[in-house]
């Protein structure tokens, strides 16, 4: 097998082996390939290396079955998977937002998800090695797109070398230092911008800073107890504790017992997670250990502390086991190979979606974090989180309350400040929950997905509170399984700093300097950017200093009452009363789970939750999302923008957007041209606007898909159309209505 590292090689190339014709360096580490057998380009990473190709590959596109598509050169380096055409770099076909690192036909190693072959018609999945090579083989990405590659017409050496190599890279266990983050880090110029807002929590100073900014500095305090990772190497080198916790008491049991604190509510309550001791222990181990326990609780509950709850989340949410199990099947329903398939799914949509379990878990999740914010903000309780590495669950929960109580964290560089300290520095294990080495599939887990998804709740039902929009929520889920940066490839502080040492290929010497996922202009040009920032966040007005009159700011949302206090609605489920009564009829029995569950909240609770939503929502106060029924939602934009049939050509929210992004281009160059007039010169903060002039291309799934593909008729038999036509036989003959005005949160 030949390899190449680009830059590298020579121009003749070896065992027959043909070279790219020239290489065009670009900024960031990135190349410009030309390849001389076919007339087509494709961008290469520094520290890539080219492992190998197949020509004359034919890939489908995703459409009616009809077998359309177009040839081109499969290629496998050790980053990715790359699918060259002569459109690939057509002017005609360059998406508005283009992703500068991974490319529309680009799949990451790590984004892999399964792989396919097909062999007479019948579909195999593919791991280890193959006697037999397919015709076809169907590649299924994490981040839900489906390639089809017809290898019919290829050369049976090259159909080997092709699947082969990508099934090995893609599928098979490696070491951690042989992911392509140490291949770009040690050959990429560090030569990108790097300036952002994002507090990384990387030293002492920046956990005394978040302690101020909450007012959480006079019961707590920052410690560096864990430097050199003398007490655990699961802990980051810094973290914050009550002040009564004593270093002795820290290293006794390596961090486990130990109150570590999240985060500081206006009123004083805190919330703290805690490691749970390990559960199999002899008698006088335990019994030590609980003594040790009952200490730290009575000594945080005593004032200047508030009082206590503690809540362990083990035994309140769904496991880890659960939660993968749900995505796994949620996940399936977006995994189309053609329209014949999505046509087939639709039909028991509902049935199916529910089956997963997976708004379920979102719901049930989110309902928790309700919980601890009405201790935090009415009860004025502080909250202890427990699981048994404090780095899973712990790290959902505490991220969500923040997000809702914290207007801070729903800024962009708040948000990502919090991803850092919650999950980057706070140990979540990315490397197992994501399985980027492929070594087992027992600790894959979408937990950080869970978070974005629950996140997606919130600013789909709240808009003007977030500084960003779901696109950037979806991008950041995409970034999950970039191998550039660091930030979501380690398990651990103490693994990131154990694996940056290294030769560079550019220096000889010295550290890898790894790239954070936080600068975005790695992977986007401004323009791109522009679509990461909501054009109606309701930015926090800055406090009148001539009116301060009033005591210190709370929530608004609090201290507030409406106009008008607003009804409760009749019916707290699924439909509203305008709800048509054949879809109710219909759809009943198949959300009946939802509805009547039977985990029903305290009376205090749903009290809290119906008597905030009854007032005027402030943006800048606490926010409680909407849980019942049909508000929790799938997340569009995620999961089905790959699948032109769920476009909504010129509709959805993309249409609305369109026209306010139009009218902001239009109130910004009028104000360019009055600071022209005065001799001011143009603000360098204003966000550029993308250009939406050709709104007939957009779809309800852009900025991810165009209008280039639809499908005219579904492919499903006629037999299934005439059960549909009579609506009467579909309800008697699927379900059997459910009465759906039960109380249910």
């Amino acid at each position: 097998m030949a390899l190449l590292l680009l830059g590298v090689g020579d121009d003749t190339g070896t065992s027959g082996y043909r070279t790219p014709k020239h290489l065009q360096f670009r900024p960031s580490g990135i190349m410009l390939v030309t390849w001389k057998a076919l007339d087509v380009q494709c961008f290469f990473s520094a520290g890539e290396l080219l492992l190998c190709e197949a020509s004359t590959v034919y890939k489908y596109i995703q459409e009616d079955g009809s077998n359309r598509g177009t040839y081109g050169k499969l290629v496998c380096t050790n980053f990715k998977i790359s699918f060259l055409d002569d459109d690939s770099t057509s002017d005609d076909n360059e998406p508005q937002f283009k992703n500068k690192i991974v490319g529309e036909n680009d799949i990451t190693l790590q984004c892999v998800d399964q792989i396919y072959g097909v062999y007479d018609e019948k579909k195999k999945l593919l791991t280890g090695q193959q006697r037999k090579y397919p015709e076809k083989l169907i590649i299924y990405c994490k981040d839900l797109r489906v390639f089809n590659f017809c290898l019919r017409y290829t050369k049976e050496e090259e159909v080997k070398r092709i699947v082969s190599g990508i099934v090995h890279h893609s599928q098979t266990p490696k070491l951690l230092k042989r992911l392509f983050l140490f291949s770009y880090a040690s050959a990429a110029p560090n030569n990108t911008d790097g300036r952002n807002q994002t507090v990384m929590f990387e030293t002492l100073e920046d956990w005394r800073d978040e302690l101020e900014r909450t007012k959480g500095n006079v019961k707590y305090k920052a410690v560096a107890t864990n430097e050199g990772y003398r007490v655990s190497e699961k802990l980051p080198l810094y973290f914050v504790v009550p002040i009564c916790i004593s270093e002795e008491s820290i290293l006794k049991y390596e961090g486990r017992g130990i109150p570590i604190w999240c985060w500081s509510c206006h009123n004083g309550a805190a919330l703290l997670k805690m490691s749970a001791f390990p559960k199999e222990q002899d008698d006088s181990t335990s019994q030590m250990q609980k003594a040790f326990l009952d200490g730290i609780c009575k000594t945080i509950s005593k004032p200047p502390y508030e009082l206590l709850k503690m809540d362990d989340l083990s035994s309140s949410l769904p496991s880890l086991q659960d939660i993968q199990t749900a995505y796994t099947r949620f996940k399936q329903l977006f995994l189309i190979d053609n329209s014949t398939d999505f046509w087939a799914t639709d039909v028991k949509w509902f049935s199916l979606l529910e089956s997963t379990n997976w708004l379920e878990i979102i719901r049930r999740v989110l309902k928790k974090a309700i919980e601890v914010v009405e201790c935090l903000e009415i009860q004025h309780t502080n909250v202890l989180l427990i699981e048994e590495s404090a780095t899973d669950l712990c790290c959902v929960i505490s991220s969500l309350v923040q997000v809702m109580m914290d207007s801070y964290s729903r800024t962009k560089s708040g948000f990502q400040s919090l991803i850092q300290k919650e999950w980057v520095i706070g140990g979540h294990g990315f490397l197992d929950r994501c399985n980027h080495l492929h070594k087992t599939e027992k600790e894959e887990a979408p937990v950080f997905l869970l978070l974005l998804n629950c996140v997606w709740q919130l600013v789909q039902q709240y808009p003007p509170a977030f500084e960003f929009t779901e696109t950037y929520l979806t991008v950041l889920s995409d970034s999950l399984y970039v191998p550039i940066f660091s930030t979501f490839f380690f398990n651990s502080q103490h693994q990131r700093d154990t694996n940056t040492s290294g030769e560079s290929l550019k220096t000889q010497s010295g550290p890898f300097r790894f790239l954070t996922v936080w600068d975005w202009s790695v992977q986007f040009d401004p323009k791109a950017q522009a679509f990461l920032n909501n054009p109606l966040y309701a930015e926090k007005p800055k406090p009148d200093k001539s009116q301060r009159k009033t005591a210190r700011f709370k929530h608004q949302r609090q201290l507030s009452l409406p106009l008008t206090q607003a009804k409760p609605s009749t019916k707290r489920g699924f439909f509203r009363e305008e709800t048509d009564h054949l879809i109710k009829n219909i759809l009943g029995k198949r959300i009946g789970k939802f509805i009547n569950s039977s985990d029903e909240p305290p009376n205090s609770l749903r009290e809290f939750y119906d008597s905030w939503h009854s007032k005027p929502v402030d943006y800048h106060g606490l926010l409680l999302p909407r849980i019942d029924g049909p508000e929790i939602k799938v997340w569009a934009q995620r999961y089905l923008r790959w699948i032109p049939e769920a476009q909504l050509h010129g509709g959805g929210t993309i249409a609305t957007a369109a026209k306010i992004l139009d009218l902001m281009e239009e109130v910004q160059s009028l104000q360019v041209k009055m600071d022209e007039e005065h001799s001011q010169a143009v603000s360098g903060d204003v966000h550029s606007v993308p250009m939406l002039r050709n709104s007939a291309r957009l779809s309800s799934l852009f900025p991810f898909a165009l209008l280039q593909r639809q499908s005219v008729k579904p492919a499903l038999p006629t037999s299934t159309w005439k059960d549909l036509e009579d609506e009467d036989d579909l309800v008697k003959r699927d379900d059997e209505f459910v009465d759906l005005s039960g109380d249910m949160l």
